[in-house]
């Protein structure tokens, strides 16, 4: 049976409701029912991609394969100018005042920036019995249209790729050739050229977009969490932070993904920096962004990426990371590091994703009220004294401002997993659904729950 509709008329209370087999509580806008409905399944939510986050709207539930499914009919809206405002957004003031509550407009941007590195997914051949397989499967010209974007105002200008150093046994040789992948298209750069998008924006935005982990050696190089210290730019470089500030160190498999290259390709690091380098010739004398974006091990390099490009260009732009799900990359050098460049992150993360509490431990003073999720602040000073000096490659520290959610306030899933919380396309809906730290979710939120043409066994990480 079709269900009737339901329409959101009130502010947001306290309420609980059982989903699927086990009863959760969670915080949403007042629901007032049109007619009464039946008991239905747990509930699937699609979204029109031009959906802006508008306060009211219309669910309608409808019955497919057997299980409901609710598309949510969107109140269209024009989309907000940002015009002097921008830098805010883009963080300059850290997101204060910005997060909580989530401010409507930074929420359709981190919405527009996930949407850009879901396109990275869609575009990339997971097929290992495809003679394509990890590369790209559409071409720049109609890159964004044919991975579900169109009309953004973007046009993607470079390809990039991810070289694993990890050196292989000569077993490997007879192995099939996708086991031994080493190089893989790993996202895009994309350049904002539409002239009504640039007024909207108040700027011209390049965006660097990266894909999550997806090769045999990707996975490998995921499993090397121990910390590695990252070439010195110049030869003053402890002089110029002090020695207490003197060697940043990041994950040692992100760092390979990152410079790593072969005869017949040059490293992520190389690509990105020429590619920069060209755009900041070209439009270095305009309003310019650099917004960096990825998921899971995207969220990784997008943070080496913004932290190299800050380093190598003397006159860069305003540098902002809009991370998903990512893991930690590196310690407490490391982040002062991006501080004091001025790089900007805006780390979002699930609660109940296990990626974002791993690798290592961290020491931080200002995280003791997460003791729990892997962080051990907690311990007596002289502990953690001894573990800082006796095992420094495993010490790390988070970067940038956080944005908190939390799959379990969301009435639309169940079935906590590992896959499932750390999956993308749920970011979306949790930034979709969230309202405030005491009004976590919103019952207007509608995002498609579901994978991304892979089959997932496992998390991407």
């Amino acid at each position: 049976m079709k269900l009737n509709s339901i329409r959101v008329v009130g502010p947001c209370t306290t309420s609980s409701r059982s989903v699927g087999s086990s009863s959760s509580s969670f915080r949403c806008c007042t629901l007032t029912p049109v007619q009464s409905q039946p008991t239905a399944k747990r509930l699937r939510v699609s979204i029109d991609e031009n959906h802006h986050g508008n306060d009211q709207g219309i669910i309608t539930n409808q019955v497919i394969n057997g299980s409901h499914h609710a598309l949510l009919q969107p109140v269209r809206s024009d989309r907000t100018k940002l015009g002097k405002k921008w830098k805010e957004y883009q963080g300059v003031k850290n997101w204060d005042g910005l997060l909580d509550p989530l401010d409507e407009n930074l929420r359709r941007e981190i919405l527009r920036y996930g949407q850009f590195a879901d396109a990275a997914y869609k575009s990339f051949d997971f097929d290992p019995s495809s003679p394509s397989y990890a590369t790209c499967k559409f071409p720049k010209s109609s890159f964004l249209e044919r991975s579900g974007l169109p009309e953004t105002g973007y046009r993607v200008t470079r390809n990039l790729r991810a070289t694993s150093g990890i050196q292989l046994p000569r077993w490997f040789d007879r192995a099939p050739s996708w086991v031994a992948t080493k190089s893989s298209w790993i996202g895009y750069v994309a350049v904002c050229q539409d002239k009504d998008e640039i007024a909207r924006l108040g700027r011209r935005d390049v965006v660097i977009s990266f894909r999550g982990t997806a090769t045999c050696l990707e996975w490998l190089e995921n499993l090397r969490a121990t910390l590695s210290h990252l070439p010195s730019q110049t030869g003053s470089d402890c002089d110029a932070f002090g020695p207490d500030e003197c060697g940043p160190m990041v994950e040692s498999g992100f760092l390979s993904l990152y410079t790593s290259s072969t005869d017949h390709s040059p490293s992520l690091q190389q690509m990105v920096r020429h590619e920069i380098g060209r755009l900041l010739q070209s439009y270095g004398d305009q309003p310019l962004s650099l917004t960096i974006t990825g998921h899971s091990l995207g969220a990784a390099l997008a943070t080496l990426a913004a932290y190299d490009i800050k380093t190598h260009f003397n006159r860069a732009p305003l540098v902002t990371v809009i991370s998903f799900g990512g893991p930690r990359v590196g310690n407490q050098s490391f982040r002062c590091r991006l501080e004091k460049q001025g790089t900007k992150v805006l780390r979002i993360v699930n609660s109940d994703d296990v990626i974002t509490k791993v690798p290592g431990f961290v020491f931080d003073e200002c995280h003791v009220s997460r003791a729990h999720e892997f962080h051990v602040a907690g311990l007596p000073r002289w502990i953690r004294r001894q573990v800082e000096d006796s095992s420094p490659s495993w010490v790390y520290a988070e970067v940038g401002r956080e944005l908190r959610l939390s799959s379990r306030d969301s009435p639309y899933l169940s079935g906590f997993n590992v896959a499932t919380c750390h999956d993308l396309k749920t970011y979306l809906h949790l930034i979709d659904g969230f309202v405030s730290s005491t009004c976590p979710f919103r019952a207007t939120a509608r995002r498609m729950l579901g994978k991304h043409p892979r089959s997932e066994t496992l998390a991407r990480a």
